[in-house]
C-alpha cells in the first residue's frame, strides 16, 4: 500500500510579519489597544516607514476599517502622520523616525487635560483630607515630570547628536 506523499513544509514566515506581531504583542501587553499597536508595528519596522491602508490591510490580514480606525487612532496620538501618496488620490501613513520622542515630549496635551483634572478634583475631596493628600501628591509628580522631560529631551537631542558623530 502506497503512503501518501508528506504535506509541502509551510514556507517560513516573513521575518517583518514575525517583527510586526513581536512588537504588536509588546505594546499590547504595555496597555496600547491591539490593532493601533499592530498597525505603528508595521510601520516602524518597514524600511520606508510607510505604507497604504491597502499594504497594511494585506500585511496584517485585518480589514479595511479596522485599519482605518487604527490609524485614526495613532493620528490622534500622534505617532503617525498622513500623506497624500505622490500622483494619487491614496493615502499613506508615516511613522516618524522618532516617533517614541515626539510622542512623549507632548507634554501639554498629555499632562494639561490630567492636571487640570486633578486639580478640580482636589477642590472636591480638600487638600487636607486623605484623599486631597493623594490628589496633590499626583499633582506635585506630573509637574515634576513636566519640568524633567524638558531636561530629558535636551538630553536626548545631545545623544543624537554624538551618535550621528560617533
Amino acid at each position: 500500500m502506497a503512503r501518501p506523499a508528506p504535506a509541502p513544509s509551510a514556507a517560513p514566515e516573513d521575518p517583518h510579519v514575525e517583527a510586526v506581531e513581536s512588537l504588536g504583542a509588546g505594546l499590547a501587553a504595555a496597555g496600547f489597544p491591539h490593532l493601533p499597536a499592530r498597525v505603528f508595528a508595521a510601520l516602524l519596522t518597514t524600511e520606508e516607514g510607510r505604507l497604504t491602508s491597502a499594504e497594511l490591510v494585506a500585511l496584517l490580514h485585518v480589514s479595511p476599517a479596522a485599519v482605518s480606525g487604527a490609524v485614526r487612532y495613532l493620528g490622534q496620538v500622534r505617532m503617525i502622520r498622513r500623506e497624500r501618496e505622490r500622483g494619487s488620490r491614496r493615502d499613506v501613513y508615516v511613522v516618524m523616525d522618532d516617533a517614541w520622542h515626539d510622542v512623549l515630549m507632548q507634554r501639554d496635551q498629555l499632562y494639561a487635560p490630567i492636571l487640570t483634572a486633578l486639580v478640580e478634583a482636589l477642590e472636591v475631596v480638600g487638600a487636607s483630607s486623605r484623599a486631597g493628600q493623594r490628589v496633590q501628591l499626583s499633582v506635585e509628580f506630573l509637574e515634576f515630570v513636566q519640568r524633567e522631560m524638558g531636561q530629558l529631551a535636551q538630553r536626548w537631542e545631545q545623544y543624537k547628536a554624538d551618535r550621528r558623530l560617533g
